[in-house]
């Protein structure tokens, strides 16, 4: 009996330390609302902190800064924070809020594909929450028109690219053409070509001026020749 009595007794000293810690991180969060709602974003996420250092696992602080990081910018560490509460909320309507506030803010960055998982999230744990239901749908309709822009843009760029090779086709086409004409109009080549046949022409006549001179020079070498008068002195 002894024994029983000092379990007893223990488990209500427990009881005791768990309730004053619960009132403790409770204060800091009813502390840091209404802070929040004076617009004091900055301490209202400092309590919120400080009932996470008594109680981490108090699912109210960590989804307050959440917002308490929407309201400062901060959308990546509410997402954490939301993330975080989502999985450790075991109220399903909580839970649903948690997911659904992932859903907004992943919408609101056109990341469509983590939204649409949010808040069939959220709409799991409170199938009831008709806003979720129609932000589920819109942004359904908004990933559609988002993959229809893309495509496109994407044909665009396609039909731009094969206009560009068009163009460098019929600009290589008319540099060909204007090569061609050039060289057609061009007389340095002809001029060339005449200037060789000349050379060639003249050198010919040249060969055959000068085989009638040596023609003519053996004929004089087969006449006879003349003897010279000596004269008396």
């Amino acid at each position: 009996m002894g024994k029983i009595r000092l379990i007893t007794i223990l488990m209500a000293w427990m009881a005791l330390a768990v309730s004053v810690q619960a009132q403790t991180d409770r204060q800091h969060v009813r502390r840091g609302n209404q802070l929040f709602r004076k617009g004091d974003y900055a301490k209202a996420a400092l309590e919120y902190q400080k009932a996470l250092s008594v109680n981490e696992g108090n699912t109210q602080a960590i989804y307050n800064l959440g917002v308490t990081a929407l309201q400062q910018g901060n959308d990546s560490l509410a997402v954490k924070q939301f993330e975080t509460a989502g999985k450790m909320e075991p109220n399903k309507f909580r839970k649903a809020q948690a997911y659904h506030n992932i859903g907004v803010v992943m919408q609101a960055h056109r990341q469509y594909g983590e939204a649409i998982e949010a808040y069939k999230e959220a709409l799991r744990n409170n199938p009831a929450d008709d806003e979720t239901r129609y932000n589920l749908v819109l942004c359904k309709r908004q990933q559609k028109q988002d993959q229809q822009d893309q495509q496109n843009q994407q044909n665009q760029q396609n039909q731009d690219k094969d206009k560009n090779k068009d163009q460098n086709k019929d600009q290589n086409k008319n540099k060909d053409k204007q090569d061609q004409d050039k060289q057609e109009k061009d007389p340095q080549p002809q001029q060339q070509q005449m200037s060789q046949e000349n050379a060639e022409r003249l050198l010919d006549a040249a060969i055959q001026e000068e085989k009638r001179t040596q023609d003519k020079l053996q004929k004089a070498m087969q006449l006879p020749q003349r003897k010279s008068l000596q004269k008396n002195w």
